[in-house]
């Protein structure tokens, strides 16, 4: 009985904070926060006594959302200016979804006043459609105006003034080939390329990765990177990448010998006291202690060294004025290390860590050209970095 109690208290308590909060919403003006809130509430039990605040509350914030949204509507038209079409189509969408929010509800009786309570309904149907078709006409009459002038921006407010229209009005006259125009007449394309100003060779493999934009995730919606010149299409920008120095190191094998020694334990002893007699414990048992024993190993260690260092600027460079815009150095670096070992002595005295290098032995250095290619993944992240950070326009 005292749970029933409590839990219906605490109910009352809840209900009694959401009344309040709609109250809130109403005397702040957000009406359709208010409506959300009463509608929510209403949902269960909703000709129950406890939910008439609720009514009471939904009926008057649907009146005031109502009466503000023609007003604004009233205003709009009047000013004439196509701009205000959405905002019209938009309103009137939202007196019809305001009120088919609250019509499976319907009737909710008022019990004092012993009556139902009055949320007059329009048909906004006629509306809806003449507005939509008036900001449809809008939005394709704006775009075809921004298609013909000789503005990237301009021909993107396009792209996304038709993406909309297509969603709004679907099939609206040519309007899917109109999307495709603005989309190659928004995008800027560049051309990517390498030049080689070393004395070395760079290979090819390194080059095409480097060009290969299609593995650098960038999903840039209006830039497009082609490491090949395509017909018909001229570009507005070209990013170089420019090899300026290519260090190689000699192919080194540095030798390192030293010793190492360590005390461990090599089993047990007996105990013995300072006159060599071999001590008892209380039970006249020998007493064992670890045999502690210095062990010693003599080490030959070998370290094949090789390094390869890619120096390179990125220079970005406006094709329609034939300027450079800016320029990034980039740098990668290579290293190639194998290192092998001999001993003589007991392994026991070096660690467990150091052990494998026992196991290694000399393999061939890489050449040239593959320790300058192993540089490629460092400098594509660096690249991708700069174009990152770094946007055309």
């Amino acid at each position: 009985m005292k749970k029933t109690t409590l839990l219906l208290f605490l109910l009352s308590i809840f209900a009694g904070c959401g009344v309040k909060q709609t109250q809130n919403y109403v005397s702040s003006g957000d009406y359709d926060a208010a409506i959300d809130k009463a509608v929510s509430g209403l949902r269960n039990n909703k000709d129950k006594k406890g939910k008439q605040d609720y009514v009471y509350l939904l009926e008057e914030a649907f009146a005031k959302a109502k009466d503000r949204d023609l007003r604004n509507i009233t205003m709009l038209v009047k000013d004439a200016n196509p701009r205000n079409f959405e905002q019209v189509f938009n309103t009137y969408v939202q007196l019809n979804n305001r009120q088919e929010k609250i019509r499976p509800l319907l009737p909710l009786k008022l019990l004092k006043e012993g009556r139902n309570a009055n949320f007059p309904f329009d048909d906004y149907a006629d509306q809806i459609i003449d507005s939509k078709n008036a900001l449809s006409r809008h939005l394709y009459d704006n775009a075809k105006g921004l298609l013909g002038t000789k503005d990237k921006v301009n021909y993107r407010r396009a792209y996304d003034d038709l993406v909309y229209l297509d969603q709004l009005t679907p099939n609206y006259k040519d309007v899917r080939n109109l999307i495709e125009d603005a989309k190659f007449k928004g995008t800027d394309f560049v051309h990517v390329y390498t030049k080689n100003e070393t004395k070395i060779i760079i290979p090819t493999d390194l080059q095409t990765a480097l060009l290969d934009f299609s593995t650098y995730g960038l999903n840039d919606k209006w830039t497009a990177y082609h490491s090949t010149k395509q017909k018909n299409i001229v570009y507005d920008y070209a990013m170089l990448v420019n090899f300026r120095q290519i260090n190689i190191s000699p192919e080194q094998i540095k030798e390192k010998e030293f010793v190492n020694e360590k005390e461990i334990v090599d089993g047990k002893k007996k105990l013995l006291d300072a006159r060599g007699r071999v001590v008892k414990d209380s039970l006249g048992k020998d007493v064992m202690v670890d045999n502690i024993k210095i062990v010693r190993i003599k080490i030959n260690e070998f370290r094949q060294f090789k390094t390869a260092q890619v120096v390179a600027k990125v220079d970005y460079l406006d094709l329609r004025t034939n300027q450079l815009i800016q320029t990034f150095p980039i740098s990668s670096e290579f290293v190639f290390e194998n290192i092998y070992a001999k001993y003589r002595g007991d392994l026991r005295a070096i660690e467990k860590e150091y052990q494998p290098y026992f196991r290694n032995r000399p393999v061939p250095f890489p050449s040239n050209e593959q320790m300058v290619y192993d540089t490629g993944e460092d400098l594509k992240a660096k690249l991708k970095n700069i174009i990152v950070k770094n946007k055309f326009r």
